[in-house]
């Protein structure tokens, strides 16, 4: 358990060690975990909003390009998920440029602050999105329940996990699955030697016709940031269901049953579970669930 050493793993992310690294000698394991993940994610919150101040320009690039693959689906959606938003920068800014603006918007990350930092970025762009703690292969979503979901380089670190992560993704989908991922297919070898070193996926393309899914589109994406991991756009079309947008889209990690806002905290009246905001920040996790059976009580009358 690396939780227990959390402050001694900071002092090493401050001396520039790479974190991931340095978990895999430690906990003797050969690919990246999902608590590797979030520990080295959430050491380094803050980085993608001083990254995006510094260049301005390519992210911009970037940005447009995303908004274009978008906009160019020619489908109507009332809503749209970034999976794995991190700090918000892509998905605030592509929001911006979209010719038709989403009611309901939407961004989740297994890191606590990361998402914080998210939190206070859309806010600074006047944008008013769901932002939330949840895993990429446990979403806390209805099936269905988002027109439009994207990722852009989140499930990357899932080496060996492909299929769980595309399973996961298109329950939620409704009509589009658009993966901004490392195109190991179609990479150098020297790009692909890296993205082995670092246990990136690899697998993506075949996995997604492994599974019959319909992939309408599969190239290295227009803008490339480093030669040595390219990204990848596969664009994944589902026959979606004609079902209204949902006012409360979340269900319970656990049970699946459906999550209600309520004093502030996220609660299934049919589970019993109960999901706490802390800071802003609704945690979605599994293993955030509080076992809360009298959560509905009037405690007024004691």
């Amino acid at each position: 358990m690396h939780k227990k050493h959390l402050k001694e793993i900071k002092k090493i992310y401050e001396s520039g060690e790479n974190i991931i690294s340095y978990l895999k000698k430690t906990g003797a394991a050969d690919s990246n975990s999902q608590e590797m993940i979030v520990i080295s994610y959430d050491l380094q919150s803050g980085s993608y909003i001083q990254h995006e101040k510094e260049h301005g320009a390519q992210n911009k690039k970037r940005i447009g390009a995303i908004a274009k693959v978008i906009s160019g689906l020619g489908v109507d959606y009332n809503s749209i998920l970034e999976a794995g938003v991190g700090e918000a920068t892509t998905l605030a800014n592509v929001i911006t440029k979209l010719k038709h603006k989403p009611e309901k918007i939407y961004g989740f990350d297994a890191s606590w602050s990361r998402v914080r930092y998210a939190i206070e970025y859309a806010k600074s762009k006047d944008i008013s999105p769901d932002l939330f703690m949840a895993d990429l292969f446990n979403i806390p979503l209805a099936d269905n329940s988002v027109d439009i979901v994207y990722t852009s380089h989140s499930i990357e670190p899932n080496g060996g996990r492909e299929k769980e992560a595309l399973k996961e993704l298109m329950r939620v989908t409704n009509k589009y699955l658009i993966l901004l991922e490392p195109a190991y297919e179609l990479a150098s070898g020297p790009a692909r030697k890296r993205m082995e070193e670092h246990g990136y996926v690899k697998n993506l393309y075949k996995t997604a016709v492994s599974l019959g899914l319909n992939i309408i589109e599969h190239k290295l994406f227009e803008v490339c940031t480093n030669p040595l991991n390219p990204t990848g756009l596969m664009i994944i079309k589902k026959d979606s269901v004609n079902s209204p947008t949902l006012k409360q889209p979340f269900i319970c990690p656990v049970t699946k049953q459906p999550l209600r806002l309520i004093r502030n905290s996220y609660f299934s009246v049919e589970s019993l579970l109960a999901y706490p905001i802390i800071d802003k920040v609704p945690c979605l996790l599994e293993y955030n669930a509080v076992i809360a059976t009298h959560y509905m009580d009037d405690f007024s009358i004691i």
